[in-house]
């Protein structure tokens, strides 16, 4: 589709559009063992709009990340949420065999959707012909962000540190990676034990990206501070962006939800300053539009009191 025939709804985060949502979007998966539940959620104006597809956290499902999710297709993007195997709503125990491979399978969860963008556009009432899907970005949170990162290009490191299997997706244009873990070279004895995925490699991750990290985030699987979620712009080729916020946990404010009991650093400026950044970066990596980015980066730069810091490369 040709840049002339978008047609987003701009909307203000005041006023912003009406949003349309399904769910669940049942797609049948066997070899999954699990059927895949995803929720669509668009804008009901507009043409040629452009796809997010967001990896969640660790436990959380479809329903979370309203913040992102809500205001993201508000303001004109169809917002693709599937419903990973380590979903608390799933209950799936700890010693089930497909365990180890969860992380493998959530990089598939966002591949499947990517294949059958037909069905999920079918099933949101009138949104059929509206979706463009050569303008497609994928984001996650946390372990959701590594996942997202995979189809950018990060690879994760096999036991001898040789790049594992190439799962980068030439569909997807850009990416939004919020708290993104670091290289594996300072893990905690648990990690290393038990999440040996935590090894990637960002050299091949070239596609352009935007990566937020809090400078509070202290994770119990890193032996570093902060500075390890930041190992992604530092450590990947550009084009990418940094955006590190001020006094910022790992919920970065509270993006997985309003008054969720995984929020200890609940803002809801920092916040409404993830959601503004956010779809200024994504509107101008998918449609162009570097109006509303170049506008957002220089008031963060001129605010006398900001809540974080944008740098690029």
């Amino acid at each position: 589709m040709s840049e002339s025939a978008v047609t987003l709804p701009q909307q203000s985060a005041d006023a912003p559009a009406t949003v349309v949502s399904a769910k669940p979007v049942v797609m049948p998966d066997p070899g999954r063992g699990t059927d895949l539940h995803v929720r669509v959620s668009a804008p009901a104006t507009g043409t040629g709009l452009p796809v997010v597809v967001f990896s969640h956290g660790f436990g959380w499902s479809m329903d979370g990340y309203a913040p992102l999710a809500d205001h993201w297709a508000a303001q004109g993007f169809v917002v693709v949420q599937p419903t990973h195997l380590d979903s608390r709503t799933l209950d799936i125990p700890a010693d089930d065999p497909r365990t180890p491979k969860i992380w493998r399978i959530r990089v598939n969860d966002l591949t499947r959707v990517l294949d059958d963008l037909d069905v999920l556009e079918a099933a949101v009432p009138g949104l059929s012909g509206r979706v463009d899907r050569d303008r497609v970005a994928v984001a996650g949170h946390s372990w959701g962000a590594q996942t997202a990162s995979t189809l950018l290009g990060a690879r994760v490191l096999d036991a001898d540190g040789a790049p594992g299997e190439d799962l980068s997706d030439p569909r997807v244009k850009a990416g939004v990676l919020f708290a993104l873990t670091g290289l594996g070279d300072d893990l905690t004895p648990f990690a290393v034990e038990h999440l040996p995925f935590l090894r990637p490699s960002f050299a091949a991750m070239t596609t352009p990206a935007l990566i937020v990290a809090g400078d509070s985030d202290r994770s119990h699987l890193s032996t570093r501070g902060p500075d390890w979620f930041t190992d992604p712009y530092v450590h990947s080729p550009g084009p990418k962006s940094l955006l590190t916020l001020f006094d910022a946990e790992h919920s970065l404010g509270g993006i997985p939800g309003h008054e969720v009991a995984e929020t200890t650093d609940e803002s809801p400026a920092r916040v409404a300053l993830i959601q503004r950044l956010s779809t200024a970066y994504l509107r101008s990596a998918l449609t162009a539009d570097d109006t509303a980015w170049k506008a957002a980066a220089t008031a963060l730069e001129e605010d006398p009191e900001p809540l974080g810091r944008l740098r690029s490369k």
